[in-house]
This record gives C-alpha cells, structure tokens and sequence, in this order.
C-alpha cells in the first residue's frame, strides 16, 4: 500500500497507525498538494490500484469493527470529520493556542468527555483501537494539545485526559510518532488546509481560507468522497458527447394539471396578518416554498405555487382593538406589507391571494354543510370564558393562563407555547382578560363541534401512506396526535369577525379560524382560475402532488385538520401528499420580537443593503430542517464571503474571464480530454445526483450545499490544472488550456441552473454573463451534457458577489439587537422607579375603591375600579417590556423573591401578589432555560407558595398539580 501526504499533514498519522495495527505493509510518499488528483491528501492506494481519498473510509477499510459496533463507531468517524475538524480549523490559528472554554471547540469536548465516562476508549467492549479512538485521538494531540489547552483539558474534562494518555502511551502510537515526524501545532493545521483546499484568492485572509477548509471538510451529509470508479468515468464520458440537453418548457395561463404528466400544487401556510413578517416566518413558508416550486418548473414540471394571507381570527381583530380600527382596515394595511415584503425577496406566486373574499365564504359555508350532511358535526353546550368588564366572550386569543399540562405561565386560550398543547380556553388555570386582565366568568354556549373520532380511522389511513414523505417534525407532531386518540374539536366561536354560520339560530356566530383558514388554499386557487377543481378534485387518470410547508406549529392544522375536513366531506379531494414541516428559526439566541426591535424583519431586509438574494441563500444554508437553527450576523458575512464570494463568485468569474481574455469570449473546442477532466466532471455528476435527490424531497439546504460542492470540484480542478500557465505553452497547451475552460464554462452553466431557485436573480445575471436567453432559468438535467456548444459567444464578464465588510456586520449586529443591550443599567433604574411609582398609586387607588364601595353605589365606585384596572394594565405592561435583567450563576444561589405579608387590605394584597406572581414565574422561566434543577427548583417552591396565597385571599380552591406529570420546559 501507498500512504500519499504533504509535509506534515496529521491525517497521514492516521493512516500509518491503522496500518501498522492492521500489520499491513505501507510505504509513505510525500508528494506536494498541487500534484496529487484533486489535491487531497493523504490518499491511501491499495495494490489494486484503487485509491481512497477519504480517511475516514480508508480508516474503516484498514480497520474493521465487529459488526454489532459499526453504527457507534461510523457516528464518532462522523463526528470527527464533520463537526471536530471544521471547529479546529476555524477557531484556532497562528497567533492563538489557547481554545476560550465557552467556544465551540470546549463544547465538542464536553461531548466526547460525556461520551468516555466509565469508558477505556469510544467504542464499548473493544480492547484495541478503532478508527474513531485513532481519527480523534490525532486531531486533538497533532493540535490544540499544547501549553494552556492541555491544562484546562486535564482539569476540566479528566475523561478525555485520561483517554487521550492512555493511547499514547501504546507501543504502536509511539512507533508511528518517531516513523512520521510531525510538527504540531499551527504548521500541522495548514498541512491540514494546504491539501484540502487552494483559496483561489491569493489576497484572501487566513479566516476566511479556514472557513473554505471547514466547509470542505464538511460535505453535505458526511459526504466522503471515494475514488471515481472507471464505469463513472464511463458514463460521464458517453452522457457527454450523446446527451441532449433540455430547455425549460414555457407555461401557459391559467396552468392546469396536465393527464400523463407531474402535476404539482405547491402551497405555504398562509402568514397572518396582524403582524411584519420577520426571518423566520419567511424561511418556514414561503420561501422554502418559493425554492421548491422553482425547482418543479426547471424541471419541467406542471408547476402551481399559490400563498395568501390568512384575515380572519381573533388576533386580527385584537390587532384592530390595539389600533383603534376595524379589522378589515388591518388587513388591508398588513397585506400589503406582506405583499411588498414577499415581492422584494423575489418569491415567485403564481398568485398571492386573501381569505376575506366572497370565494372563501362560499366555499367554508359549503363545506360546512357538506361535512354536516355526512353525519360529522356534533353540537354541544359549552363552557366559555365571558369577560363581565369587557361585556363579550373571550376568544381563545383573548384568555392568558396557566397550561394545565407543562405549567407554562402565559399560554393561550387555543395552544400553549410551552409545550404545543392545544386546547380550550376554560382548561386555563387562572385564566386573565388579555385586554382588561381581570378573570372571566365562565358560561354556556351552544357551538358545533367536529367529529373527529368518527373519521380517526379514515385518517390513520391516510397518513400512513404519505407520511414518509413528509419532513421529520410534521411525521413526528401527527403520529403524536394519532397515538393519543382524537377529540371532537368546536369549529365555531361567538365573535363577530369571520365567515357566518349558515344555520339558523347561528346567525351570530362564526367559523373558528382553524376551520376556516386551510380552506383558503382551494378559495385563492379559485381567485387564480374557475377551472380550480381541475388541481382540487382532478380525474381519475390525472395525478396531483399538494405540497405544502410551514413551520411546525402549524401542523396539527395541515395532518390531521385539514385532511378531515376533505375526508369527511367525500368527494375525492386532493389530499396532503407532502408536508414540508420545519423548526424554529432564531436570532441570535434570542426570539423574534417586533416591539422590542430585536431581529430582522421583512420590511428591515431592504434597509441592510444586503441583496435579497444574499438573504435568500443564508436562509436556506440555516434552514431549521431538522432542529431549531440560529441566525447570525458574523455567519452570514463568513458565509457570503467564504462560500459565495471565494468560492462560487471567484469559480465562475475566473473562467468566463478566461475565455474572454484569451479565447475572444467564446467557448473553446474540447480535444482531447484526459482522466481528470472527466474525473471532475464525474465528481460534478455525483452532486448533481445528490442534489436532485435531496430537492425531491425538500431537503433544501442539503441542496444548497450540493451545489456548492460542484464550484469546490471546479475551483480545484482550475487551479491544479493551471491554464494560465498552458496558455503560454505550445500549441498542445493552448488546446489543452482551452479544454480545461470550456468544461468549466459548462460547469458555470449548470451552476447557473441549479443554482436559480435560491438565487433567482443571481443566476439570471450569470446566464447573462455566460451568453445565455434570461427568458429561462434553464433545465435542471439528472445528467451532466456538454451544455455550451463550441464557439458559443459568451457575455461580459463582471463579478456577481461583494464583501461583506466586519464594520458593517457589527453596525447591523447592534442595530438589530434590542434596545435594551443599549444602555441596559439606566433603562432598568427607569424601569424599577416606574413600577414603584404604578404600585403607589394602585394601592392608592385601591384605598379609594375599597372606601367608596364602603359608602356609595355601583355608579359612584365603578368608574374608580377601571382607574385601577388600567393602572394595573400598565404595570404588567412596563414589566413585560422591561429589559432583561441578568441572571444568577450556578456559583451565586438566585435571591428569593419577597412574599407580600397580608395586612388587612385584600385589594392591595391581592394586587401585590399578582405582580409578585409574575414576576417570579418570568424568574423561573429564564433560570429553567439556562440553569440546573439545583438553582431554580428552589425558585419553583417560592412560586407555589405565592400562588397558594393568592388562592388563600381569592376563595378559589386550588388545583392539584401532580409534579411527576410536569414537563421540563
């Protein structure tokens, strides 16, 4: 066998011990990065000729593992290339060799120290060494096991201390030590960075090549790359001089499912629209939608992308009461905004419509009765919350409580934001007006309820034929509600915001906005065509997939409501084929929060002078797929620079100015080609394969990072082949170097078509630069063609991404990062002398109705109690907006919170307690979110209490709370 390396490289230390263990004959040969295939080093070549690129495959080849530990030991192999490596490469570097604890790096370490508790080495019950023991074991010693990180390793993480002793005390660790002579430290990190990847910048920085190292690394799902087999080389040789590549086919209005063909209705939640859409919102539905539909037309597709604002509800007409308008007026003013906002991030509708249309009406009153026809709807009495001082019922949104199951101090009458419980208003415990917070009274209320128990096994049917199909979290949230066993579920409410109830004796009453809302998909289609139910109630021998994505909190609605709904109705309605579900999107570890002006909105995007289309890859490299995902300034700037701007940018521009410098901005013949131009071409048809597949099922992200791949494959393939220098050559090189342009013209072009459903307008600039009609994004092909005929004539070309500088990062980090990080000391002393200035004057004022109420009638004393009730309203107000104040440390024990005395006046003690209440619930909520049980359990206990004495003063009986039953938060 033959090791391959550079100088230096640890990587190569890998393969020589693994050898050595597999007692394998080896020799090792240096040889320089630019001269090795691809430039990645080390390679291992069998004496089959077969050569492995990926350590960690050659590592498993050398060294197999009993079958029972492959899964645990592919995960540690995982880890190291994915996640320890990057992190090393990217925080440490020449002028640091100290890791701060709190960085990255020390989490990982924390992660492997958790992980060799009471453990020799990483895998169980396996006496010699494992590729993961061999592959971490050298990344951390070769390092960062120097001076300072040593220390604080040995004192800190003693499980990975003695692990990482007791394997180089082994004979056969220090026999390849004094074999292969490394110097550790910085220089054998850039023997790392050296034969992973070129930086085709020259000018560039260190952190920016470790950030191009760390993706590299990194591929898209572990990706290891192995060596091109000759049946690729095969096919990529004969696909290119045979295929025939595709044209984008233009569609016509109105589009309508098409018999013979794939016919795909994409949909996004519909946004409220009581609010500015911020990050979040737009990568949970319509963008990832937006991307989707793209993709489906490039694809040639039957292709129908249709969104709108969700108008009806309780939150729009809170909005309304807020702003002292109607609600109609709101959402009037919130849909354009929408509009506006969705428009400058270039998504692409076919039409974006409204559910306050006479369409929705008809068609939420004719499903209602049909649903009622065929025996699902019940009606019931119900309790509801009556607020007396506001003289109406509470909608769900209108109630504030406590969550019968988790405890979560604020959830809502409809759904709990502690855990996603749903539920109904009166299951609140100690329930509060949200515009007056007083407490409701409870009474009866004749509504309809759905049957959902009667249709439950229809649904199960269903959704076990799709659910694969779906994303993680959607399949995760309904087989929750399936396994617990459904409930009939009230779809009217007494409000008068919504679509009436057609029935008599229901006149004033409305729709829920949960039955209500789904059906705006089928009512904006009908706004879009008369010819609607060709795509919502096709033939038999026409196919329809309905795709649809959201975030998770909304899938309830879309698996298990929406689906009833058409279920029960039994009139072969296109059902939920795909339901792209996502995580939580944050920002900066905080939440999105428009009042206190934390996070980036949709009407801020434009204001940044960030290009939309920078905002609609960012968004998508972090889509929160599988687990909530964080955006992050410093982030974005790195990945524009790194992946867009070195990378891609730089790819694509020095190709095209190749060609036009030398080749008269025309596309040269291609003679001859060799193995490695078919090799990169190869490597270029394993990403393509990958990203087809990954968007098929929505997996946008990986997609995103596919494509990437294919500019690292061309970047490297330029840069080893060198054809500046062979144009200088003989005739030979000329060709030659006029070879190696084109296939990276062909390269840029593919790049241009996969490229556009994230990047719209940059690809359109792209194409324009490659010569290219900006009628089409062009065809996304499975095979990679000779897509450029020769002597095509190319544009200008110019450079499509700028820099985004560190001055303007942190300008926008602060901009957008609250005002209460900005001078946060005086905010609070303001904040502290407010509320002790409202809490005067309530116990003021509830002297003066305590004694009025002692002399006078109801219309003497009532005016005064709305005096206090609003006095109230603006203490919670300020307390609720106030700047957060920080938080104990493990080492400092949190101070207790006063309990209030009683001293005779009920009205003050009750008043007292309730802000005491809040105020320690807000406690307990941040310490659970961020320390152990030992700092806030005892938080708990003094919360309790003063909930305990508020029953005491209220004459309420106090509910039992089984503490076994709670949910962690």
């Amino acid at each position: 066998m033959i090791i391959s390396t550079n100088e230096n490289n640890p990587n190569a230390l890998k393969l020589i011990i693994a050898a050595k263990l597999a007692q394998d004959t080896f020799i090792v040969k240096v040889v320089k990065p630019g001269d090795a295939v691809l430039g990645r080093l080390p390679t291992l070549t069998l004496p089959s000729g077969t050569s492995l690129f990926s350590v960690s495959s050659a590592l498993r080849l050398l060294l197999p593992v009993p079958k029972e530990l492959e899964v645990l030991n592919n995960r540690w192999l995982e880890w190291e290339i994915s996640q320890l490596q990057p992190t090393i490469l990217s925080h440490t570097s020449a002028r640091t060799s100290k890791i701060p604890q709190k960085s990255d790096l020390w989490s990982l370490l924390k992660d492997l120290n958790s992980e060799l508790k009471d453990k020799q080495y990483l895998i169980e019950k396996h006496s010699n060494l494992s590729p993961a023991d061999i592959s971490i074991w050298v990344s951390l010693w070769s390092t960062i096991l120097l001076a300072d990180m040593k220390d604080n390793i040995s004192k800190d993480l003693p499980n990975v201390s003695n692990w990482l002793v007791n394997i180089e005390k082994q004979p056969v660790i220090q026999e390849s030590i004094k074999e292969f002579n490394l110097e550790r430290g910085t220089k054998a990190i850039a023997s790392i960075e050296a034969a992973s990847w070129f930086p085709v910048n020259t000018t560039s920085s260190s952190s920016q090549r470790c950030e191009s190292v760390s993706s590299d690394i990194s591929p898209t799902k572990e990706k290891e790359i192995e060596a091109v087999s000759q049946e690729e080389l095969n096919n990529i040789a004969s696909s290119w001089t045979t295929g025939q590549y595709s044209e984008v086919k233009e569609s016509s209005y109105p589009i309508l499912p098409k018999k013979g063909e794939r016919n795909v209705l994409v949909t996004s939640a519909l946004p409220y629209v009581n609010n500015v859409p911020h990050l979040g919102n737009i990568i949970g539905c319509v963008l990832s939608a937006d991307i989707f539909a793209r993709y489906c037309r490039q694809r040639n597709y039957n292709t129908l992308y249709i969104s709108g604002t969700d108008e009806y509800g309780t939150a729009t007409e809170a909005k309304a009461l807020q702003e002292k308008t109607t609600p109609q007026a709101i959402c009037d003013k919130f849909f354009d905004i929408h509009n506006d906002v969705y428009r400058w991030f270039g998504i692409g509708f076919d039409y974006f419509g409204r559910t306050t249309t006479p369409e929705q009406t008809e068609i939420v009153q004719d499903f209602f009765l049909k649903i009622k026809s065929q025996g699902y709807i019940l009606t019931e009495i119900v309790e509801q919350l009556h607020c007396e001082s506001c003289d109406r019922f509470l909608a769900d949104r209108f109630v504030e409580g406590i969550c019968p199951r988790c405890k979560y101090e604020d959830a809502r009458g409809d759904q709990c934001d502690g855990c996603g419980h749903l539920m109904n208003a009166v299951e609140l415990i100690n329930p509060r007006c949200k515009m007056c917070n007083t407490r409701p009274a409870i009474k009866n209320s004749t509504q309809f309820f759905l049957d959902l128990p009667k249709i439950e096994e229809r649904l199960k049917e269903y959704s076990a034929t799709v659910e694969k199909g779906w994303s993680n979290v959607a399949r995760v949230v309904s087989k929750a509600w399936l396994r617990d066993g459904l409930k009939p579920r009230c779809i009217t409410r007494d409000l008068k915001w919504g679509i009436p109830v057609p029935v008599e004796g229901f006149e004033n009453k409305v729709f829920y906005v949960w039955f209500d809302a789904p059906f705006g998909y089928i009512s904006i289609t009908k706004r879009y065509t008369k010819e609607y139910k060709k795509w919502w109630q096709p033939p038999q021998d026409t196919k329809v997939d309905l795709c649809q994505f959201m975030a998770k909190d909304n899938v309830p609605f879309h698996a298990i409501m929406f689906p009833a709904y058409l279920l029960a109705a039994n009139q072969n309605y296109t059902l939920i084929k795909y339901l792209m579900a996502t995580e939580y999107l944050n920002y900066e570890d905080k939440k999105f929060s428009k009042s206190r002006g934390i996070g980036v909105f949709g009407t801020d995007a434009r204001d940044t002078g960030i290009p939309a289309d920078v905002w609609r890859f960012y968004l998508a490299y972090i889509r929160p797929e599988t687990q909530d995902s964080n955006f992050n300034w410093v982030d974005l700037a790195t990945k524009n620079n790194s992946e867009l701007l070195n990378n891609l940018g730089n790819f694509v521009n020095r190709a095209l100015a190749f060609s036009e410098k030398f080749f008269n901005s025309t596309v040269p013949p291609i003679e001859r080609p060799e193995e490695a131009d078919w090799t990169v071409l190869a490597l270029a048809q394993r990403e393509l394969s990958c990203y087809i597949n990954a968007m098929e099922q929505a997996k946008l992200r990986d997609g995103l990072k596919y494509i990437l791949a294919i500019s690292k494959h061309g970047n490297q393939y330029m840069q080893f082949q060198q054809p500046w220098v062979k144009i200088k050559g003989t005739d030979d090189d000329k060709k030659r170097a006029g070879t190696i342009i084109a296939i990276c013209c062909n390269l840029a072009c593919l790049l241009s078509a996969l490229l556009a459903p994230f990047m719209p307008s940059t690809a359109k600039e792209l194409r324009s630069q490659l010569g290219l009609s900006n009628k089409s994004y062009g065809y996304i092909p499975e095979t990679i063609t000779n897509m450029l005929p020769t002597w095509h004539k190319i544009g200008k070309p110019s450079p499509i991404f700028t820099k985004i500088e560190d001055q303007k990062v942190e300008m926008l980090r602060k901009k957008y990062a609250g005002q209460q990080e900005t001078n946060n000391e005086m905010s609070e002393n303001k904040a502290d002398e407010s509320v002790a200035s409202l809490e005067a004057a309530i116990t003021k004022q509830g002297n003066l109705v305590r004694e009025l109420k002692a002399k006078h009638d109801k219309s003497t004393w009532q005016p005064q109690v709305e005096i206090l009730l609003d006095l109230k309203k603006k203490i919670n107000d300020l307390k609720n907006n106030a700047p957060e104040k920080k938080l104990p440390t493990k080492n400092k024990k949190a101070e207790p919170t006063h309990v209030p005395e009683q001293n005779g006046d009920a009205l003050t003690d009750v008043v007292a307690l309730e802000m005491a209440i809040a105020k320690q619930g807000n406690l307990v909520r941040e310490l659970k979110a961020k320390e152990d049980g030992s700092v806030w359990k005892p938080q708990v206990e003094i919360l309790l209490k003063l909930k305990q004495r508020l029953i005491d003063l209220t004459g309420t009986a106090p509910v039992a709370v089984d503490k076994k039953s709670k949910k962690k938060k």
